[in-house]
């Protein structure tokens, strides 16, 4: 069965997308550590991060080193933290997190916010990219 990622990136579930080429899709986490945090995935459903195809594996970190880029100029933060853990979904996906706190990495607190706010926040950190 497809995980939720893998329906994100077919449309079957709606996202707040940033930013998606012929191997990766990037889009805002809904329940977000912080505003803007973002979620870097590959198109192929691998579910742990060092099963990737070694090409594969850098070229997800190269999408999400220019996601995080864009990120950090469209959200202000002290640096972009990234964590992969992957076991609340069987895809791998590097967390991107707009850091000004160690609290905003703990995967504890959580921030609310709008449909709106969160289109607002994707158009800006797509139009950094």
């Amino acid at each position: 069965m497809a995980s939720i990622f893998t329906k994100i990136i077919n449309g079957e579930i709606p996202c707040y997308k940033i930013a998606e080429d012929e191997n990766f899709f990037a889009f805002l986490d809904i329940n977000p550590n912080a505003k803007g945090h973002t979620l870097c995935i590959p198109k192929k459903e691998v579910n742990k991060l060092f099963d990737l195809e070694e090409e594969l594996y850098v070229g997800l970190m190269k999408f999400s080193r220019k996601v995080a880029h864009a990120l950090e100029k469209a959200v202000a933060c002290k640096r972009v933290g990234v964590a992969v853990v992957g076991l609340e979904v069987p895809h791998v996906h590097v967390h991107l997190i707009p850091l000004n706190q160690m609290s905003e990495m703990t995967f504890q607190s959580k921030v609310a916010m709008s449909s709106e706010e969160f289109e607002e926040l994707a158009a800006a950190i797509r139009a950094e990219l």
